[in-house]
């Protein structure tokens, strides 16, 4: 799993089309790597217009010497919330700006190794929005870093991962907001809005059979997960059917691991559940299915993480320890 983005140093985003402008003129265009100021003309002493951040795009109109007449779209510089649209037109804090920058670190379609320097870029901002204290809306330029690699670079080997890695930090910014809601308690996942799936969809239409698409499908079962079991059986039943179908359908998947010992431990927990509800025999029926999908994960993925997890819940279920509640023996 990739290091979970911290949720006091996020800055707000999501994919928002390049301004109109810039798709009617046939300027060059360019992504940013680095902030940059940009000036009311080619002059360090100018009136300074807006600060542009990095992985938002630039429409190159003219070259002057070392400076870069651009045209840019400002997104998700300055709000504090998830943007959640791809219209421009619905999203806060978005300006049209026409100015002059320094002509560097500007990565365009034809510049050599671009795919590798803007997913390199991404993966430094990712890892200085994980680190405690890092910078301010790191979060929001790996991002837009790791989406422009894969729409600059569409043939790289790298794009498909970028656009998942993109996806991916847009679901951790979105489950932060979900989860401190109070609807994120609720029994029923239709209770609570969810975090948005539309780039998740995206990779795996995309990318088909590949494990972008398996950990972007592997994303999405969240959304359909229960908040609080509220100690009722109906949760537990359902989201380890769900694990074990993902299980079945993606075998290869980096998180088909995962995913069983899930599917596991919701068993083992349902036996503790039963119980409560007077029904000795589903309990019993649960315990068995928690040992042959606990046994599952073992023998089919020895090399996991999981398998250790999984072997540590066989023997607790084999004892009849209970994993799930307040029931001690």
């Amino acid at each position: 799993m990739r290091p979970i983005v911290r949720i006091f140093i996020i800055a707000v985003i999501f994919a928002v089309p390049f301004s109109a402008y810039a798709a009617e003129q046939t300027t060059q265009r360019g992504v940013m790597i680095r902030q940059a100021s940009i000036y009311i003309s080619p002059d360090r002493n100018a009136a300074k217009l807006a600060q542009i951040e990095r992985g938002r795009e630039v429409a190159i109109i003219e070259h002057s010497n070392q400076w870069l007449h651009v045209f840019a779209t400002l997104a998700g510089q300055r709000s504090d919330n998830p943007i959640t649209q791809e219209d421009d037109s619905d999203v806060a804090d978005v300006r049209d700006v026409s100015g002059w920058i320094v002509g560097k670190g500007v990565v365009t379609a034809s510049t050599p190794n671009g795919d590798k320097i803007l997913y390199g870029a991404a993966a430094d901002a990712e890892a200085e929005a994980s680190r405690r204290g890092g910078r301010k809306g790191a979060a929001g330029d790996a991002f837009f870093l790791y989406l422009r690699t894969q729409e600059y670079f569409p043939t790289s080997p790298l794009a498909g991962e970028a656009l998942y890695r993109a996806a991916d930090v847009k679901w951790q910014l979105d489950r932060a907001d979900v989860m401190s809601r109070p609807s994120s308690h609720a029994r029923q996942a239709y209770l609570r809005e969810g975090m948005n799936e539309d780039l998740m969809k995206k990779v795996i239409k995309k990318y088909p059979n590949t494990k972008w698409a398996d950990r972007a499908a592997f994303h999405l079962i969240e959304n359909k997960l229960c908040g609080d079991w509220q100690g009722t059986s109906s949760c537990p039943k359902k989201e380890s059917e769900i694990y074990e179908k993902y299980a079945r359908g993606r075998p290869g998947s980096p998180d088909a691991p995962e995913a069983l010992y899930d599917a596991a431990w919701r068993q083992a927990a349902l036996i503790q559940i039963y119980k409560t509800e007077e029904k000795p025999k589903d309990s019993d029926q649960a315990k068995a299915h928690a040992i042959a999908v606990a046994q599952q994960v073992i023998s089919q993925y020895p090399q996991s993480e999981w398998s250790d997890r999984a072997q540590t819940l066989l023997f607790l279920v084999q004892q009849d320890i209970p994993t799930y509640g307040n029931a001690v023996e």
